[in-house]
């Protein structure tokens, strides 16, 4: 079986390695490290990973505009990031997720979790790989996940591969109320491992690209989602 590949971005070579480290640890995977944001961008360019631990605070080309490229990359738009920074703050995880990433890590952080969130989303595979598979056709939405492709009154809308995910799990569930604590375990791959906050950002975020088919997206107050046919 070929390994998968991930890309580390971190200018401090210590916790480079050691993330380098674990992540090797159980044989299946090759992780390639890289310590400024224009140096990730060329060994993308070079070869996409199949995911992507990202720090903020880079030399040349920061964190954050590094994710923003490549989301708006045509090749790359499903590939997980991983946002792994010392900055804390709840505007700071809103802002990285904003921008893309798919989960948001902070310094000081635990190995064996960051590990587990990174094999979490390997094991997910690619979005067109998903365990469920089919169209939906609504007044103004249209959904092709097998051909993962998304649009909205005729018009394509391009998704992360998160975005995709979440909704292809809301519309397999639909006029059904979905928990954030579901959402994490089926969408993200693990559980309680990421802020509730995360998918509400994502949500809003999916919001948005939808424009007017958002609509068909409702939150049930204390609860979570809930996808209207």
């Amino acid at each position: 079986m070929p390994k998968h590949r991930v890309l580390i971005v971190e200018d401090e070579q210590d916790i480079a390695g050691l993330i380098k480290l674990s992540i090797e640890r159980a044989g299946d995977t090759d992780a390639h490290i890289v310590g400024s944001g224009d140096a990730a961008l060329k060994a993308v360019a070079d070869r996409i990973p199949d995911l992507i631990v990202l720090d903020l605070n880079l030399p040349v080309v920061g964190g954050l505009e590094v994710c923003r490229i490549l989301r708006s990359r045509s090749d790359v738009p499903h590939v997980p990031i991983i946002m792994l920074t010392a900055r804390a703050s709840e505007d700071d995880r809103v802002t990285g997720l904003e921008h893309g990433a798919d989960d948001y890590v902070t310094k000081p952080f635990s190995v064996r979790e960051l590990t587990a969130r990174v094999r979490a989303a390997l094991r997910r595979g690619p979005a067109s790989e998903s365990r469920s598979r089919g169209t939906y056709q609504g007044d103004r939405l249209t959904a092709d996940f097998e051909a993962v492709a998304i649009a909205v009154d005729g018009a394509a809308v391009r998704l992360t591969r998160r975005e995709f995910e979440l909704l292809q799990y809301l519309v397999q569930n639909k006029n059904r109320v979905v928990t954030r604590d579901r959402l994490l375990e089926r969408v993200w791959g693990y559980e309680r491992l990421v802020e509730t906050r995360s998918v509400d950002v994502h949500v809003g975020r999916l919001r948005n690209k939808l424009g007017e088919a958002s609509r068909q997206i409702e939150t049930v107050v204390g609860l979570g989602y809930r996808f209207i046919d």
